[in-house]
């Protein structure tokens, strides 16, 4: 099935007329909060659309409403996209707002990878120099139009915190009166942007609020679940226990006589429940009596596929990056270290499971969620549908949280919406809508993955590693296949694996990628959710072999990785390394990874109780470049530190026969709010370019916990989670 977006079709996205409804910025297809539609030719098709009309709704009342293209699900975007908006503009921050962009891959592409989607921690990275000049545009074009209306030189025009004024004159105005001026006057190709030394409110602590809080907190922000139109049927489909498992017969006859149950079908993924409510399409659902066909279901379990990775892991895998003779080194002899790292299948849990809303009234479609891929979404529902795409309005909402898990290269949920709806018919909406447990056991995973380590120490240094990997591709058989894979091996499996940033002359790194009948899915840093544990626990390994010092050994060995020994640095002085006196009974430990181009470093403190580690502080240093939202950046870190804690101590999906096992928080443990340790962060001055954090704080944890326990004399966590006990 082909999902990407012709560009004829994505072209007629941007062919709409113009409708004016008051004076204000407007392009594109916008569809505001009482309904009324803006929209305007697209005249920024180009490489970097920086038209304020396509970003920008100043109205009359002067709020400048940005239109982001990227989804606002808590990590911040909302507030950067504004905040780089309103710096260019010269804009007071208590006029500034925030809304999801229309679906338009034409207009709201993110330039890291060419369609509209949020990933890779590349919001603020790809959009830094862009909303800058959208900014710098618009308040160009406000002064052009004031200049003409007021008959005054635009240079002696100055603009400060909203107010535009002629100091000479003593004539001034707010932005939205001279908004539909404004829009008539011709963008600036190459606006001028202001240097950093200027900035009051990038980087700078206190100068701006998070816009998303208050409506998060007194409860009008509306998510898919909050969506209440007339007529609309909640569907529940009943799906396989296993993957890759068929319908083979049901009966529908008790769940069809449930009170507020309107319809029953099967669908391509299973069995569809269609009721008014999600308690009876729930309870319809429940009493389905279904056989499932699993002739082509994936029936192992987590020990076999176990088993299986680890005789594979015994021979080289192809061959990712060598450097120098591993083999020849290890046969001169020297103390040779050997390790297993073995990472299990996880979920995502975000606190709001997967739902989705559309509606089809046979010849138009319109969609609302928290779409993360609006481009692949958008076709995907049009081609179901048998629609032009420009008869199809996505309209992305808030979103409770994901991790990866609205990011699917599959588009599975997009899919399986228009699917229900098209199984009943045009007409009325539907609201589709997975249970916690649909979602935990729907798979969709973190891949299953091993690392088998060796690595040789010689006269006090490293001077021989290598990494065997084994493990799944997310992005073989995908739309993003071809951005993704070389030579065959989907590097998202190997990325910081490959490119250690240590000197090691020696050096292999090999990947088996094997085929499970599991479906897989980034999860909140990708890769380096398991590479950086490999990484950071087996150098800190063969450092205390070689009798060095965690930081200063790893200091040594980064003489051309400057970003990576700054955080280091960092956070090592932040805690105080080598002077602090820890109490006795702790130890602690520390790793650095970069992902994403972003430079994170921690250090752990902690002991042992009766059950488990228990992790006192954190301390993390970050360089990701240029700091736009400094206490968003500190939030990120300080999520992603909780985030990992609770998945490297507790977290897993085991399966049993192909069966998925843990179905809610009982059985797939989280980290609860006592034992979320102090975390202090410093952000690392830098003139770089803005790069993401929405996960580069995930992966430095698991390993600074390793090596703390190893100081304590206790073995490094080889197979996670630390407390597998505990998740069941």
């Amino acid at each position: 099935m082909n999902l990407h977006v012709k560009s004829e079709a994505a072209a007629t996205l941007s062919r709409r007329s113009l409708l004016k409804a008051g004076a204000g910025f407007v392009l594109a297809t916008y569809v505001a909060r009482n309904g009324i539609a803006y929209a305007q030719d697209a005249a920024a098709a180009k490489s970097v659309n920086i038209a304020p009309n396509t970003f920008l709704v100043i109205g009359q009342d002067d709020t400048v409403t940005v239109l982001c293209k990227h989804i606002e699900f808590g990590q911040g975007p909302f507030t950067g996209m504004a905040t780089l908006v309103a710096e260019e503009l010269d804009a007071d921050w208590a006029q500034m707002r925030a809304d999801h962009a229309p679906s338009n891959p034409v207009l709201y592409k993110n330039l890291a990878f060419g369609v509209q989607g949020t990933g890779g921690s590349s919001a603020i990275a790809n959009s830094y120099e862009q909303m800058r000049k959208v900014g710098a545009a618009a308040r160009a074009m406000l002064v052009a139009a004031a200049a003409d209306e007021w008959k005054v030189p635009a240079e002696e025009i100055t603009v400060e915190k909203g107010i535009i004024r002629h100091t000479s004159s003593g004539k001034q105005s707010g932005f939205g009166a001279l908004a539909a001026k404004a829009m008539q006057q011709p963008v600036p190709a190459n606006p001028p942007l202001k240097d950093p030394s200027a900035f009051r409110l990038i980087g700078k602590d206190g100068a701006v609020t998070r816009l998303d809080s208050v409506a998060k907190s007194n409860g009008s922000a509306e998510y898919t679940l909050d969506i209440k139109d007339p007529g609309t049927l909640t569907v529940l489909v009943a799906r396989s226990p296993r993957f890759g498992g068929k319908v083979a017969s049901f009966d529908a006859a008790a769940a069809k006589a449930v009170p507020g149950v309107i319809d029953v079908r099967e669908v391509p993924n299973g069995v569809a429940v269609y009721a008014e409510g999600f308690w009876p399409a729930k309870t319809a659902r429940d009493l389905l009596k279904i056989s499932w066909d699993d002739s082509k279901a994936e029936m192992r379990g987590t020990a076999q596929l176990l088993e299986e990775f680890r005789a594979r892991a015994k021979k080289q895998g192809a061959l990712v990056k060598q450097e120098g003779d591993v083999d020849a080194e290890i046969a001169k002899g020297g103390r040779l270290i050997e390790t297993e790292f073995v990472f299990p299948y996880l979920a995502h849990a975000p606190m709001e499971p997967i739902n989705a809303f559309l509606h089809w009234k046979g010849d138009t479609a319109s969609a609302r969620y928290g779409s993360q891929f609006p481009t692949p979404d958008h076709a995907v529902i049009a081609q179901v549908l048998g629609l032009d795409i420009a008869k199809v309005d996505l309209k992305t909402i808030l979103a409770g949280g994901s991790f990866g898990r609205r990011a699917q290269q599959s588009t599975h949920v997009a899919l399986e919406l228009a699917q229900v709806a098209k199984a009943i018919g045009p007409g009325r909406p539907v609201k589709l809508v997975w249970t916690r447990e649909d979602d935990m056991r729907g798979g969709y995973y973190r891949p299953f993955s091993l690392h088998r380590m060796r690595g040789v120490v010689r006269d006090g240094k490293i001077v021989a590693w290598s990494d065997t990997i084994v493990g799944q591709s997310i992005m073989k058989g995908s739309a993003f296949e071809a951005m993704t894979m070389k030579n065959g091996l989907d590097s998202t499996a190997y990325e910081g694996s490959n490119e250690i940033p240590y000197q090691v002359p020696n050096f292999r790194c090999d990947l088996h990628q094997v085929d499970v009948g599991v479906p897989v899915l980034w999860w909140r840093s990708v890769g380096h959710t398991h590479t950086g544990y490999a990484v950071e626990a087996f150098v800190d390994q063969l450092l205390e072999a070689a009798g060095q010092d965690p930081v200063e050994g790893r200091l040594a060995m980064m003489a051309d990785k400057p970003r990576h020994a700054g955080v280091l640095k960092a956070v090592a002085k932040l805690a105080d390394w080598k002077g602090a006196k820890v109490e006795a009974g702790r130890a602690r430990g520390v790793a650095v990874v970069e992902s994403f181009n972003t430079f994170v470093a921690q250090v752990v403190e902690l002991s042992m109780g009766a059950e488990g580690p228990v992790v006192h502080k954190v301390w993390c240093a970050v360089d990701c470049g240029v700091a736009v939202n400094p206490d968003i950046i500190r939030a990120q870190m300080e999520g992603g530190i909780g985030f990992a804690l609770g998945h490297i101590l507790y977290a897993q999906q085991p399966l049993d026969e192909g069966r998925p096992v843990a179905g809610n928080f009982d059985s797939y443990r989280s980290l609860r709010i006592n034992e979320m340790p102090e975390v202090e962060v410093v952000i690392v001055p830098s003139t770089e370019k803005p790069s993401g954090v929405g996960e580069p704080g995930v992966p430095p944890l698991g390993p600074a916990v390793a090596n703390a326990m190893a100081k304590l004399g206790l073995p490094r966590p080889t197979q996670l989670p630390i407390r597998p006990g505990d998740s069941a």
